[in-house]
């Protein structure tokens, strides 16, 4: 499809199903009166059995029924904390907000087994956003409730188990009149560079985002959807549960955790229900090729893929090159690939690729790329002295990217790296009561011309014919004897070292020591791989050595890989259990918070030798 039929599309969709003025509540709305039958949403408990399916119609009275409730509570302008398993039961309560006025704010509920982890961030996000109602279900209120119970500031709280509500209320709900502007939902970023923060998503946001990917996806009323990704992460919530509902087609949704066990669930969904666009960050990809085995395979038809989305972290050419190869058996074609690049602050997508379009590639030498020039690599240059990026994609309907100098704030010349800023109608109101970090953030402008307003979004990269290439994270990036350094970079070269260490579980920063930044990496290991390589085969073919002498081995191959691919010396190694790594709920490396408990000794080591 060509991209002015594409555009045509976009616009003929959006006058058809009369939402080019209308809120994500009315789309809705508009489809349980137009297509009440059709199947909006199917719940797959395991990642395989079908457990729940809801169609328009009956989302609608659901979403009807949790709003009358909340009207007569009058909590329109409050804000409700969302906290639901995996499921629909979300999906109805998100909508009855959105119906109602009320500022929605998913969350995932702490584990009651392990609490001193999973309950502080989310006291955290209830003290920041004053939250006066919590929405969920009568088996998680049972369990999160006297969690709460102890803490003065939280008993307040007014519980809602929607699972229990009369939605025969749903003919006592009453229209609101929600304007564009008032806030739809607080989206708690993941904290992979600090604390988390409240972005202020407005209703006029989601609706224009929506359209947005929409229009990148090139979705019609015929595709299907599936997604494992949690719904209170930007890209599961956006994606996988607005998307279905703007485009008007079905959406598949299974836990993260079936997922993460075993991935060959997702490919099988796809497969079974005919996906045409499924996604999800870096790490979903690369996981599939190191889970899935070959004769695991056989049953798989992924000829249906039509863009496979990849976005929230690093994207690596390596992996889209391997998983290609992997399933091209199956009928997965790589021009399906569609890396992309957002952030909450965004609501969600800032650039994205085409439609059946290979991913876009850029090669460029390590040495100028730490200087922030970019050289183009040649067919002459040394492979180890060579960066490749794969391209996020282009900006499109009005969204707009610079790359800015960050120090004197103004646009970089052409061939420089710097930090990416952003302007359209996707990007938020700003964080929820931080009036000075959002005038930072969400309003800066040039220095020379004046132009904005741009939201800064800390990530550094640049723009090359048209295409958006992201490089690192501007707090991440690790500078030593003056050169720049991309975490990202050593965390790949320290993880092909050895077959212990496990792929996306590496944490590569800097620390201060006598007045000079010292290089550490923080590295998950299996235990149970590195003694099966100590041992040797089943044959007795390797030479046998003890798991001390292997992991010196370890330590000796990652310290001589690193001195030789980028010229630094390691501080220190320290090698963990698995999980030992911090990641936000997308799977991307928290450096910061890995940095800090290092500092404070709370790293969890493994001795190995």
């Amino acid at each position: 499809m060509s991209l002015n039929n594409l555009r045509n599309l976009w616009i003929r969709n959006r006058v058809e199903l009369k939402v080019q003025d209308s809120l994500i509540d009315e789309i809705l709305r508009w489809r349980a009166s137009h297509e009440p039958a059709r199947t909006a949403y199917v719940y797959l408990g395991d990642g395989e059995r079908e457990e729940a399916r809801i169609n328009y119609a009956e989302l609608d009275v659901l979403a009807r029924g949790v709003g009358a409730t909340l009207q007569e509570l009058h909590a329109r302008g409050e804000r409700a904390l969302l906290l639901y398993p995996p499921g629909l039961e979300f999906v109805t309560a998100f909508f009855g907000c959105l119906y109602t006025g009320v500022v929605a704010i998913p969350a995932y509920p702490p584990h009651p087994a392990r609490p001193e982890i999973t309950l502080p961030k989310l006291q955290a996000i209830l003290s920041d956003s004053q939250a006066k109602f919590v929405l969920t279900t009568t088996p998680i209120l049972s369990k999160v409730a006297p969690l709460f119970a102890r803490d003065e500031e939280f008993k307040q709280l007014r519980w809602l188990a929607t699972d229990e509500l009369d939605h025969a209320r749903a003919e006592e709900w009453n229209e609101t009149g929600v304007a564009p502007d008032d806030l739809a939902f607080l989206q708690y970023t993941s904290g992979s560079t600090s604390a988390p923060k409240g972005v202020m998503v407005s209703h006029r946001n989601l609706l224009e985002n929506s359209a947005y990917i929409h229009h990148g996806f090139a979705h019609t009323p015929e595709s299907v959807a599936v997604t494992w990704l949690p719904a209170y992460h930007d890209m599961g919530l956006i994606d996988g549960i607005v998307q279905p509902l703007y485009g008007g087609f079905t959406g598949y949704v299974m836990p993260q955790t079936s997922f993460l066990q075993r991935p060959l669930r997702w490919l099988q969904a796809i497969s079974r229900y005919r996906a045409t666009h499924s996604g999800g960050p870096n790490f979903a990809y690369e996981h599939c090729v190191n889970k899935i085995r070959p004769e695991q395979r056989s049953g798989l038809d992924l000829s249906c893929w039509r863009v496979a989305y990849n976005g929230a972290e690093p994207i690596r050419e390596e992996t889209l090159r391997r998983f290609a190869a992997s399933f091209e058996e199956c009928g997965f074609r790589a021009d399906a690939f569609y890396p992309a690049y957002g952030l909450a602050e965004a609501t969600l997508k800032v650039a994205g690729g085409t439609e059946a379009r290979p991913p876009v590639i850029c090669k460029l030498e390590s040495a100028s790329l730490e200087e922030n020039v970019l050289v183009e690599a040649s067919a002459s240059s040394d492979p180890q002295s060579v960066r490749t990026l794969v391209s996020s994609g282009r900006m499109d309907l009005g969204t707009r990217a610079l790359i800015v100098e960050p120090s004197s704030l103004t646009e970089c010349t052409n061939g420089r790296v710097g930090e990416v800023w952003v302007s359209g109608a996707g990007v938020a109101q700003g964080y929820w009561n931080r009036a000075e970090l959002t005038e930072q953030t969400f309003k800066a402008r040039l220095s020379d011309t004046g132009d904005g307003p741009f939201l800064r979004t800390g990530d550094l990269g640049f723009i090359k014919n048209g295409e958006l290439f992201i490089t690192g994270r501007l707090k991440d990036l690790i500078i030593i004897g003056g050169r720049n350094h991309y975490p990202q970079d050593i965390e790949q070269t320290v993880e092909q070292c050895h077959p212990a260490l496990r792929s996306g579980c590496t944490a590569a920063f800097s620390v201060e020591i006598e007045d000079d930044e010292r290089l550490v990496i923080a590295a998950e290991f299996d235990q149970r791989s590195m003694r099966a390589v100590a041992q040797g085969d089943a044959s007795g073919a390797a030479t046998r050595r003890s798991f001390a002498d292997e992991g010196k081995l370890l330590k000796t191959a990652v310290l001589r890989a690193v001195s030789d691919y980028f010229g630094l010396h390691v501080h220190e190694l320290v090698l963990l259990k698995v999980g030992g790594v911090p990641k936000t709920s997308s799977g991307k490396i928290k450096r910061q918070e890995c940095r800090k408990a290092y500092l404070t000794g709370a790293l969890e080591r493994v001795p190995v030798s």
